[in-house]
C-alpha cells in the first residue's frame, strides 16, 4: 500500500493555504444602509415691549389744537408670522378706546383728561385686540418698531392743574 496521500504533501497544503488567502482577500464585507428622517416644526412666537408716552410737563388743556406725543412698540416675531397688536381702553374708570382718559393724581377730584391713541397721526382710535382698527404686521425675525401716536384732546377747559396718568395694555396676537 502506498502511503502517499495528496492531502499530506506540503505542495498541496501550500496550494490550499494560497487559495484560502485568495478567497479571504477577495471577499467583500456586506453593508446595509438606511435613512434617518429629520423633521422640525417652527411655530410662531412673538415678544412685545413698549416705551412710555409722555405728553410733557407743560400741557395746555385749553389749546385749540391739542397736544401730541408718541410711544414706540417693539415687536419681534418669527419670520413670516402674521401678527396684530391691539391697545385696551386703559385703567381709568369709564374709559373706552374712543374715549381714553387719564386721571388726575395730584388732586382728590375725579377730573380726567381725554386723549386718543392711533396707528397714524390723527388717525382712528387704536382698537382693542381683535378689533377692526389694530396694527397688523408680519414678523421678519428682527425687532420691528411701531409708532403709537397720542393726542390730548383740544379745549379741555375744565381740566384741573396737576399730574395725570393712565396705563394702557398692548396685546400682540399671532
Amino acid at each position: 500500500m502506498n502511503n502517499f496521500s495528496p492531502f499530506r504533501s506540503s505542495a498541496f497544503r501550500r496550494s490550499v493555504l494560497a487559495a484560502l488567502v485568495l478567497v479571504a482577500s477577495t471577499s467583500s464585507h456586506a453593508a446595509v444602509t438606511t435613512s434617518i428622517g429629520v423633521t422640525a416644526t417652527v411655530t410662531a412666537a412673538c415678544t412685545l415691549t413698549t416705551t412710555s408716552l409722555s405728553f410733557g410737563t407743560t400741557v395746555n388743556a385749553m389749546s385749540t389744537t391739542g397736544t401730541e406725543g408718541t410711544s414706540t412698540l417693539s415687536a419681534t416675531c418669527t419670520n413670516g408670522a402674521p401678527y396684530t397688536i391691539g391697545l385696551d381702553a386703559g385703567t381709568t374708570t369709564g374709559a373706552t378706546v374712543s374715549t381714553r382718559q387719564m386721571v388726575n393724581t395730584t388732586t382728590a377730584s375725579s377730573a380726567n383728561l381725554a386723549y386718543s391713541l392711533s396707528t397714524t397721526l390723527d388717525g382712528a382710535d387704536w382698537d382693542l385686540s381683535g378689533g377692526t382698527n389694530v396694527y397688523a404686521g408680519t414678523g421678519n425675525g428682527a425687532v420691528q418698531a411701531i409708532t403709537v401716536f397720542g393726542k390730548i384732546a383740544a379745549n379741555q377747559i375744565t381740566a384741573l392743574t396737576g399730574a395725570y396718568t393712565d396705563t394702557v395694555t398692548a396685546t400682540i396676537n399671532f
